[in-house]
């Protein structure tokens, strides 16, 4: 049903109004909190928590010590969004994908999610994972850096698979990436992108983090989906998955605030991994991730494993840009320091040496064209913003007897850098 004019705006301002306690307390702040929470302060933390907790049917501890409740599908924060109120959504909504041929929101086809539940069997149906926020969680979230900014100009020189642009990638201070990226062209219609992500675990510690993601954008709608070792936004230092998006000035990690509907039970948006993290010389461990735009609907699908199991989805109605296709899409390696602290190790921690059972990767990297169709990449444009502690690749090597395109990346970064 079309929204009219009038009644935009006022979901604009709703939206606004909901979103303003969120935005202060995840707000940058240089100085690391020394200052004492005053007592209005100390409310509003309160009055978020109410607000982001919502009521358990049953409540989950993993083996590795988080809590998560289970909430009720219809109750969880994504319908807290305005435009997101009146919606028709259910738990076994299945959105119209070719690559999905049959029920995929069963989680018997990823071992790995399931790995992360007590015994007592996990979330059951018609309820979603939802990972407690607590006050301290409040306090150290108010630390988190702004979202990376970056700018790419147009000419680039395609002439091999390898090339670096002719002109520049421009990302915020305190970012820094080893990417791969499909050349640019304005008049692209990207229906999503694939990978598969080799995991490991980087050390990281303060504001630090360091991740691996595949990004898709067009003008400021950004989505991402990866790993990522971050102690700001999890309070520790485990390789953990990652789900953001950004709608204009509005930018969320997870479900931090409204905006992604989780329909998957068993797969926790910020479950851990530290079971199946890849060691140097060994067989690697890796998982892969889709973003995948309903042809139908115009929602935006998270979806994982070979089988294409159905995770959630970012509703069009939240964006300006991607209300349609996207135009850009990477693959690689992301760091964030704070100014003057040095920057941290990405991916394995090593440069790449060609050898996919010691580099960090993303293989089996994929777009989806307008008509939703699979094309492999076989061309792509590689940028380090500081190539003496990043580098990346973008080259054929064997899987198994079959020869596939990845993206290399890695470094010691500052910290163990000679």
């Amino acid at each position: 049903m079309p929204i009219k004019r009038n009644d935009f705006r006022m979901h604009q301002r709703t939206v606004q109004q909901t979103l303003l306690i969120l935005y202060l307390l995840l707000s940058y702040n240089e100085v690391e909190g020394q200052k004492k929470l005053s007592k209005l302060e100390d409310a509003e933390l309160e009055k978020q928590l109410k607000i982001l907790n919502k009521p358990a049917v049953k409540t989950v501890k993993t083996k590795y010590g988080d809590t998560y409740d289970c909430v009720d599908f219809y109750k969880q924060r994504a319908f807290d969004h305005p435009l997101l109120k009146d919606h028709n959504f259910h738990p076994k909504m299945k959105p119209t994908l070719s690559r999905i041929k049959k029920d995929s929101t069963s989680s018997s086809a990823t071992n790995r999610s399931s790995t992360i539940w007590s015994k007592d069997g996990g979330c059951p149906f018609g309820t979603i994972p939802v990972k407690r926020i607590t006050r301290d969680d409040l306090i150290r979230l108010r630390r988190m850096p702004p979202p990376e900014d970056d700018t790419f100009e147009d000419k680039y020189d395609i002439s091999n698979n390898n090339s670096e642009p002719n002109g520049r990638y421009i990302s915020s201070q305190g970012y820094k990436v080893a990417i791969a990226r499909v050349p640019y062209n304005p008049n692209s219609k990207f229906a999503g992108a694939g990978m598969d992500t080799a995991l490991y675990n980087p050390q990281v510690k303060g504001q630090q983090h360091s991740g691996s993601r595949l990004k898709i954008q067009k003008g400021s709608d950004i989505l991402q989906v990866g790993w990522r070792v971050d102690p700001t936004l999890y309070g520790d230092t485990s390789t953990r998955l990652f789900i953001h998006f950004q709608a204009g000035k509005i930018h969320c990690f997870n479900t931090l605030c409204p905006g992604f509907v989780h329909v998957n039970k068993d797969i926790p948006l910020d479950g851990s991994f530290m079971e199946t993290i890849s060691h140097r010389g060994g067989d690697p461990w890796g998982a892969k991730m889709y973003i995948d735009r309903d042809l139908d609907s115009g929602n935006w699908w998270f979806l994982m494993t070979k089988s294409f199991v159905r995770v959630g989805f970012w509703s069009q109605s939240l964006f300006a840009d991607l209300k349609s296709f996207a135009t850009n899409v990477d693959w690689g390696g992301v760091v964030y320091s704070p100014p003057g602290v040095p920057e941290p190790p990405m991916g394995s921690s090593y440069f790449p040496i060609d050898n996919s059972a010691y580099d960090a990767y993303c293989s089996g990297v994929t777009i989806f064209n307008e008509q939703g169709k699979s094309i492999e990449v076989d061309k792509a444009i590689t940028h380090t913003d500081n190539p003496n502690v990043y580098k990346v690749e973008f080259i054929q090597l064997f899987d198994d007897a079959d020869q596939m395109y990845f993206v290399l990346y890695g470094g010691p970064g500052e910290s163990t850098h000679v």
